[in-house]
């Protein structure tokens, strides 16, 4: 399939609602169709092991994948041996995964308590299964340098006590409850797990749908295929996230999608927003949705075929959530709306493939979908009440962890739009440098700093010289082996603090310092921070008794404009094989480029 219209259908049969029967009847050409997509993909090794037969979610979970750019090799266990593959298998250690996903359910649990047990009995029922997770998590991070998705456990199928199973101590409801505080709790001791809420899936689709006993009898299969479906996109939108494919931005409309009504028909009092009307009542629970989207980092913009004038009219509605201030960019006009989000996108300095598109209206969606095969349209339909599931359900925000410049983010970009103003008031570029007063903080890696480098190395694809990414276990090595350098850049000028935005990752062999990364954030181009930062590097290097650099450029279709980094800072091509492009530096002939940041603490 190469046509956008393709590809958006494919994306469409891989969004919520999901069509789980037509995925499961399709699920092999839909992988070739999938495959033929894209020019490229990353790829990532996982390991699944699983307590029950796992097939039919290997073969899932590799759709929703290659949706999201990634090409996933994987490891599987026998049925039911996962706990074993962890402690005894030489062909998992050999295979280093990336991600071990590990699939148990309440299958797995192999005692409940019952009603003829007493207390004490029922404490040793759940210190065992405890016990066995916290062996699965010590040997998994002991021996791989990994990520690992690990499930929660689904409410059981049946209550003989009924409802004081909830709160009984021999109830098994309660048992699972108290199970699943446990592995939340697991999380604040292993910076690398992450949890698989298949708690939350089975009360989605209901327990009814969850369980079918007939496939489990007859091919243990944990769950139906429905379920199946729900749990790997699921754990899709956890590894997406841990590789920065999130989406960053909305695009929303104004008319029947903020509010109720056309305001250039009915006018800002006859729109329909506020608690006095049902569907009023409604729409602000949309927008308190939105809200809550916008207050985690999330980039709000506003594309509606409108009046300028009448758009921000509306939004000064007394009973609006969401005001003027609310969104980064107003895009209020009669222009085609790929075009708005294309416009938005650059002066965001984004790319458009970070953005979600809401609007009522179908031919609106489907003109974007034909023009812009990267953005996400949900089919949200014309029923305000269902919005916010086709936003929440499809994971476009999946967070596996929230940190100072996530927050922020919004502030991030507005403060770069006041810094492209500024330069519009100098003819010099050097002057226009001069004015910002930049103050670089540049240092080996702090422990406190690890979480944002490791979100950064997976988010950053343009200014990204090798597209090397690096697991949470493979940062916490660089950072505590003698033998690299792990170097941080922060940057702050007149009008704000842009955080944490440039990372330089050096490994010393012998008299050679080699750098197999090197990233920084678009947002601070051109700013002179690749100059402080090799500075830096180079002192750090000559330190060492280190007498040359080496760095390499692998070309990739976002990397393109790094692609004369190194020549630009002094150092010589030296030669390319298979698309690698060596550069060298010898430190006695380096020459600091002039810079116009002031090196300093925050």
């Amino acid at each position: 399939m190469s046509s956008l219209i393709d590809k958006q259908k494919l994306s469409n049969l891989l969004s919520y609602p999901f069509d789980w029967e037509y995925l499961n009847r399709k699920k092999k050409s839909l992988k070739r169709e999938l495959e033929a997509s894209r020019d490229s993909f990353i790829e990532k090794k996982i390991a699944i092991l699983g307590g029950s037969t796992t097939n039919e979610l290997k073969l899932n979970l590799e759709l929703f994948l290659l949706k999201e750019g990634i090409k996933p090799i994987f490891y599987e266990s026998e049925y039911n041996k996962y706990y074993e593959d962890v402690l005894f298998s030489q062909e998992l250690l050999e295979f280093k995964p990336d991600i071990v996903y590990v699939y148990s359910t309440i299958k797995n649990i192999k005692t409940f308590p019952s009603i003829a047990t007493e207390q004490k009995q029922n404490e040793d029922i759940f210190v065992f299964e405890t016990k066995k997770l916290e062996t699965i998590w010590e040997n998994l991070f002991s021996k791989l340098a990994c990520v690992v998705i690990q499930n929660n456990f689904e409410l059981p199928q049946t209550r003989i006590i009924g409802n004081s199973s909830f709160y009984l101590e021999n109830g098994n409801v309660k048992f699972v409850n108290k199970l699943n505080l446990f592995i939340s709790e697991a999380t604040k001791k292993y910076s690398n797990l992450y949890i698989n809420d298949i708690n939350y899936l089975s009360s989605l689709i209901g327990l009814e749908k969850w369980y079918d006993n007939e496939l489990w009898f007859n091919y243990k299969y944990a769950m139906s295929f429905e379920g199946i479906t729900y749990v790997a996109h699921s754990v899709a939108s956890i590894i997406k996230s841990i590789y920065g494919k999130n989406k960053k931005a909305i695009a929303l409309d104004l008319d029947n999608t903020l509010w109720g009504g056309v305001i250039g028909d009915d006018g800002v009092n006859g729109i329909k927003i506020g608690s006095e009307t049902a569907i009023g009542e409604a729409y602000e629970d949309f927008q308190k949705y939105i809200k809550e989207i916008k207050n985690m980092g999330i980039v709000l913009t506003i594309n509606s075929k409108n009046d300028l004038e009448n758009a921000l009219e509306g939004l000064k509605h007394p009973s609006m959530i969401l005001h003027e201030e609310d969104f980064f960019i107003i895009k209020a006009n009669w222009n085609l709306k790929s075009n708005n989000i294309l416009e938005s996108a650059r002066e965001i300095n984004i790319g458009e493939d970070s953005f979600v598109f809401i609007d009522d209206n179908p031919v609106e969606r489907e003109l974007v979908k034909s023009q812009l095969n990267t953005v996400s349209v949900p089919d949200i339909g014309d029923k305000i009440e269902l919005f916010k599931n086709f936003i929440d359900r499809n994971n476009y925000f999946e967070i596996i962890s929230l940190s100072k410049e996530d927050l922020e983010r919004a502030k991030y970009y507005q403060d770069n739009q006041n810094r492209e103003k500024e330069q519009q008031n100098y003819s010099n570029y050097n002057d226009y440098l001069k004015s910002l007063e930049m103050i670089a903080e540049i240092d080996e890696a702090k422990e406190v700093y690890l979480e944002r480098i490791y979100q950064l190395i997976n988010k950053t694809n343009q200014f990204n010289l090798t597209t090397k990414r690096y697991t949470k276990s493979e940062v916490d090595e660089v950072y505590k082996e003698p033998n690299q350098i792990l170097l941080y850049g922060k940057l702050k000028d007149k009008f704000g603090d842009n955080g944490l935005i440039s990372i330089i990752i050096a490994e010393q062999k012998g008299k050679i310092l080699e750098i197999p990364l090197w990233i920084m954030s678009c947002r601070v181009l051109k700013r002179d921070m690749e100059i402080a930062m090799l500075n830096e590097l180079v002192n750090l290097a000559k330190e060492r008794g280190i007498e040359k650099l080496i760095g390499t450029y692998i070309p990739s279709k976002k990397n393109s404009m790094v692609k004369d980094h190194y020549k630009n800072l002094g150092f010589k091509f030296e030669k390319e094989e298979n698309e690698v492009f060596t550069w060298v530096l010898e430190i006695k002939d380096y020459q600091p480029k002039e810079c116009m940041i002031e090196k300093g603490e925050y």
